[in-house]
């Protein structure tokens, strides 16, 4: 999901109660992380609101992978 960030993807997940989304980044050595969850009622599009949480959280995640490296 380039909107989010390089090296963010998605899962879709289809079960009886909805749908649901998690946005991940899984591109470092490390660890896989998790950046939003999202449960899905009414569209396949997801919300600006959802998008800005997982940029959010990617920001949040290179900046403290770049603290660490100093």
């Amino acid at each position: 999901m380039p909107t989010v960030g390089l090296g963010v993807k998605e899962i879709r997940l289809t079960g009886a109660d909805g749908q649901y989304r998690v946005l991940y980044v899984a591109k470092f050595s490390e660890a896989i992380y998790v950046l939003h969850v999202i449960t899905k009622k009414r569209t396949q599009k997801t919300s600006t609101h959802d998008i800005a949480i997982a940029q959010g959280q990617y920001g949040k995640l290179i900046e403290r992978r770049r603290a660490e490296k100093l």
